[in-house]
């Protein structure tokens, strides 16, 4: 399978905003935003132009798939599928990358981040509804309950994101039982409750033409 082997840092530069691909190192001042904030390559710290639409929507579906962590394919798929739902295209398809398995765990604060949270699923340390699950997109349902499972309880790449997140407890759709390394997809979530500075609008522009 295909996968991005370059610093991410690169991607935060490349979008112009921090996409917490690193978890908390995004927050300090090592960030590489913080002390590089222009686009990666020579002397691009030197260009201004103004961006076309076309231009906007690519960088905004890059931004997207960059921070849920997709590779090209399994975007465009996640958007297919939204556009079969019924209801506004772009909430199904932002509510699509809400609910998968890798970004429920890095919500839940069990990952510090997304990319994290794929590595710790694929090594099958986590349970859904009792039952291991190593597919990082697999879609959560109201309802379903994601566990660390017994013999991952004493992991401590889990327990050191846990003290330092409170992300379960920010967001309405989701319940965290600390104690017991759990946590409950309540509802799915709304377009005003999930906290991504996206316009998803303008990739379903996009892939509208």
């Amino acid at each position: 399978m295909a996968r991005y082997r370059d610093a991410v840092c690169k991607l935060c530069r490349r979008e112009g905003s921090k996409l917490f691909l690193k978890g908390d190192h995004c927050l300090t001042q090592k960030c590489a935003l913080e002390r590089k904030a222009y686009i990666p390559g020579e002397q691009a710290h030197r260009r201004t132009r103004r961006l076309s639409q076309y231009a906007l929507q690519l960088r905004e579906k890059q931004k997207i798939k960059r921070i849920y962590g997709l590779l090209e394919k399994q975007f465009r798929n996640c958007f297919q599928e939204a556009v079969r739902e019924k209801g506004i295209t772009s909430e199904n398809f932002l509510r699509l990358l809400e609910c998968r398995l890798d970004n429920g765990v890095y919500r839940l604060g069990f990952a510090a981040s997304r990319r994290a949270a794929r590595q710790l699923i694929r090594h099958r340390h986590f349970l859904v509804n009792d039952k291991i699950v190593d597919i990082p997109s697999y879609e959560l349902s109201p309802g379903d309950i994601v566990k660390v499972r017994e013999k991952s309880k004493q992991l401590e790449i889990i327990a050191n994101s846990l003290k330092k997140s409170g992300r379960g407890r920010e967001l309405p759709w989701l319940s965290v039982d600390k104690a017991n390394l759990s946590g409950t997809l309540l509802s799915l979530p709304t377009r005003e409750e999930i906290p991504v500075a996206v316009d998803e609008r303008l990739v379903v522009e996009l892939y509208s033409k």
